[in-house]
């Protein structure tokens, strides 16, 4: 079991080791990445207004840092500073405190260091930051069985990644929950199950579905939403988190949670059609085939116990309108090839330069971002913007179903999509990218300058 590393009278404090690990799946040996040797690392829980100080020992040999992914954080100084760097065999204090507004969610740490996100992620250095909020506190949530849910994929033996790799974003053969391969889930019967879903996988979408159940949505990146939302399936871009409750309202058996074939797209290549099939790098895939693809098992949900038949709730918290917009801009994402085919992947034409301000924002002020994938082949990028979180307010102008805060977004080939973001709290320097990480660690990466208003 991951181990949970709570805050103690106000105060989140740890040492986080990044080093090798050993690992087998079976009868499968090879060698990860791990932080204080877990995979995935320690799930750490804070409240609003908490401190935290985590001292980063980095045992690599490569450069690394932290990012605190969907905290509403500073991003200065030793905040959620992504410009860091903790070279081999250094260590580093984060310091930071959680504003006493901050909502509860799910949240997630991991490895930031431009260039050498990919690696570092795939080789599995990833771990939830749980922050306690009023949806823990309603009745029917904190009646349920809580279950978290890290979704990760490797391959234990992966050598360097070919540019087609690269530019399709990495995959591994072993898909795991909680760095196990087909865990077990355990509901009573006439209970209520939470689960909380993180996708921190570099580049594996998850489409999944619960045999014989339905989700009931409940909060998604940026927290809780109004009122619970009932889905037959659940899409998991790179970086996005879900919280669902299952409701134990079935016979007592064996139901499978599957990850459905789904087609993230492919590149036009040398004539044909590279399609990312759902177990691995550039296999030629076409729809047809990915429709005869069976669902693949991820884990096991059973019935154990009965209790009192527990309700859903029928409220939740209150999501806020955004005002209108002070400033609305375009951001459009594309691809470049080189010599040598070298690849890049752009926002607005550019590749990532940390010395540039992409975006010069005030604070206390909203902007709506109107993000445009005119890459061809069909090729999904799932958007993620760093400090601030967002709504979204329409794709191909078509109005979003219910309000949420989100920090991440997927963008269809094709597909324009138009969040709002409100300016608050913090200034600095903070980026936004394409949260498939090698399409970020080839270029595809912009900053943000908020400034007092």
């Amino acid at each position: 079991l991951t181990p949970v590393i709570p805050s103690k009278e106000g105060l989140l404090n740890l040492d986080l080791e990044a080093n090798y690990k050993k690992v087998f799946f079976g009868d499968r040996q090879g060698n990860l990445l791990s932080f204080n040797g877990l995979i995935p690392g320690p799930r750490l829980e804070a409240k609003p207004g908490d401190t935290v100080q985590i001292t980063l020992i980095n045992r690599l040999n490569q450069p690394t840092h932290l990012h605190y992914h969907g905290l509403h954080i500073t991003p200065q100084g030793n905040g959620d500073n992504i410009f860091l760097s903790v070279p081999p065999g250094e260590r580093l204090t984060y310091k930071f405190t959680l504003p006493k507004t901050h909502p509860g969610g799910t949240f997630w740490y991991h490895p930031h260091h431009h260039g050498h996100v990919a690696e570092q992620v795939f080789g599995g250095l990833a771990g939830l930051f749980i922050v306690r909020g009023e949806l823990d506190e309603l009745p029917e949530i904190k009646a349920a069985r809580e279950e978290f849910i890290v979704l990760q994929d490797f391959d234990i033996n992966p050598g360097m990644p070919s540019p087609m790799a690269r530019m399709l974003g990495r995959e591994g053969p072993i898909v795991t929950i909680n760095g196990q391969v087909n865990p077990k889930l355990a509901i009573p019967k006439g209970g209520l199950l939470r689960l909380r879903l993180l996708n921190a996988s570099p580049a594996r979408f998850y489409q999944l579905k619960l045999e014989g159940h339905s989700f009931q949505l409940i909060a998604t990146d940026g927290g809780a939403i109004a009122a619970p939302i009932e889905l037959q399936e659940i899409l998991l871009a790179p970086g996005e988190r879900v919280e669902v409750l299952v409701k134990g309202d079935r016979e007592p058996g064996q139901y499978r949670l599957v990850n459905i074939p789904y087609n993230r797209g492919g590149m036009m290549m040398m004539g044909g059609p590279m399609g990312m099939g759902p177990m691995g790098m550039g296999r030629g895939m076409d729809q047809t085939n990915l429709q005869t693809q069976e669902a693949q098992p991820l884990a096991t949900l059973t019935y154990e116990g009965t209790v009192s038949p527990l309700p859903l709730p029928q409220k939740l918290i209150p999501v806020e309108a955004l005002a209108a917009p002070n400033v609305t801009r375009p951001i459009e994402m594309s691809m470049a090839m080189g010599p040598g085919m070298t690849i890049a992947f752009l926002f607005n034409g550019q590749t990532f330069d940390e010395q540039r301000s992409d975006i010069n924002s005030k604070l206390n002020t909203i902007e709506e971002w109107e993000l445009t994938n005119v890459i061809s082949g069909r090729i999904a990028h799932p958007f993620h913007l760093h400090t601030n979180p967002f709504q979204i307010m329409s794709r191909n102008g078509q109005s979003e179903p219910y309000r949420a805060w989100k920090d991440t977004v997927l963008v269809k080939s094709n597909e324009t999509v138009r969040i709002r973001i409100p300016f608050r709290t913090f200034t600095g320097k903070t980026v936004y990218h394409c949260h498939i990480f090698d399409h970020e660690d080839l270029g595809m990466m912009g900053t943000v300058n908020i400034q007092s208003a």
